[in-house]
């Protein structure tokens, strides 16, 4: 997978089957002609001392062949609309410093830096 994942397919069959039964969860795929273009995975939560929700992209990747032709603004349009649709005040993204033209996509997108963020490790 190009997001820099070992690829298990298995896994990952099982995760999609996962995703469809949550409601908080929603996973869109773009293809054409039978080819994944895009896939993109939107976890909503709940926000306990404000109103609204938040919507945070889980994963969000577009083939590199098919970059830079307005897959990915369409389905982060698209994104945003549902979010909003559902509540949402806001959409949140953690994207690895490794991933610079991730970052310049959703900057041209509004997006704007948030920078603390902290990770541990249960394995």
């Amino acid at each position: 997978m190009q997001l820099g994942y070992p690829v298990n397919n298995d896994f990952i069959e099982e995760r999609i089957s996962e995703f469809s039964q949550h409601q908080n969860e929603e996973l869109i795929i773009a293809e054409k002609e039978g080819k994944i273009l895009a896939v993109l995975s939107i976890h909503f939560i709940p926000q306990l001392a404000i109103q609204g929700s938040f919507a945070r992209i889980s994963y969000f990747c577009v083939d590199e062949d098919t970059r830079s032709e307005g897959i990915g603004r369409e389905l982060e349009k698209y994104c945003e609309n549902i979010a909003r649709d559902r509540g949402c005040d806001r959409i949140e993204v953690h994207c690895h410093s490794r991933r610079v033209r991730a970052h310049e996509f959703y900057k041209r997108q509004g997006y704007v830096e948030s920078p603390k963020y902290f990770i541990k490790r249960l394995i």
